[in-house]
């Protein structure tokens, strides 16, 4: 995916957390992240906003703090986030291809790289959003959290099969490749992610050390597999970036469902 697209990702997201937000009210809870109501929600993406902006349009080159929670609710919290949101988009808009700023992961560029991560940091957090409307639906259970069609209540709306790829990548060849990654096993194990509605498989080799990650594409009819796993994850693109960012469960489990339970209990990826 090009920068241009995510950032018209991100200005699309931003605006439907927002509306979401809006919708359930500061005091609603977050069906998605235990403990947070949707104040808390609002609060922490519109710092993140604004953490990431800082670095894009002041130059850092090395870590900056962020710049703590605001002090804010209801509508006067809404309303600084909206501002926060539109200068991220404004920003990474404008921003020369070159900027040279400081950033985590790896990327063709510091303007790629946030730009990208925003994007995905928003997506996520609307869907946080959306799950605090209520629909009658538990979180996980049966046509809760949709795949891709949009809808009222508490289910999110469209997420693109590419944009879902492209999050799973970010997550598992960024994120869990750092030595951060807490997603480590006494002996070496295999797990294999497949998604069922494109040829994306994945294979993340487990060790004591932080996962290992190979992509391949779905084999043909009538040849071997890539290599044996001790449990497979599967379901679509879009299902599987919001279970491997642990918005809901896995649809399909195979194999060593221990795998899959020690992925959910230690691959959360934290503020700090």
């Amino acid at each position: 995916m090009e920068t241009a697209e995510f950032i018209r990702v991100l200005d699309r997201e931003g605006q439907a957390l927002a509306e979401a937000a809006e919708r359930a009210g500061p005091g609603a809870e977050v069906r998605t992240c235990p403990g947070w109501r949707v104040r808390d929600l609002v609060r922490h993406t519109g710092m993140v906003h604004r953490w990431a902006t800082a670095f894009v349009a002041e130059g850092h080159t090395s870590y900056h703090p962020d710049g703590g929670l605001p002090d804010l609710d209801g509508a006067e919290l809404l309303d600084w986030f909206r501002r926060g949101h539109r200068r991220l988009v404004g920003t990474l808009g404008a921003a020369p291809p070159d900027v040279d700023c400081w950033s985590f992961l790896p990327a063709p560029s510091p303007l790629a790289f946030w730009a990208r991560r925003q994007a995905h940091e928003t997506t996520v957090h609307r869907v946080d959003a959306e799950s605090a409307l209520g629909d009658g639906t538990a979180p996980g259970g049966e046509g809760a959290l949709g795949d891709d069609v949009p809808a009222p209540g508490g289910r999110p709306g469209a997420i693109a099969v590419d944009f879902a790829v492209d999050g799973i990548e970010e997550l598992l060849f960024g994120f869990h490749a750092r030595g951060r990654s807490r997603v480590r096993t006494a002996e070496p194990r295999v797990l294999r992610v497949r998604a069922t509605d494109t040829d994306a498989v994945w294979t993340v080799r487990l060790s004591s050390g932080p996962p290992a990650t190979e992509r391949h594409a779905a084999p043909a009819a009538g040849q071997g597999e890539v290599a044996q796993a001790d449990c497979e994850l599967t379901g679509t693109a879009v299902q599987l970036y919001l279970a491997l960012w642990n918005r809901r469960p896995v649809p399909g489990v195979t194999g060593d469902a221990a795998l899959a339970a020690l992925w959910r209990e230690r691959s959360g990826v934290t503020w700090s």
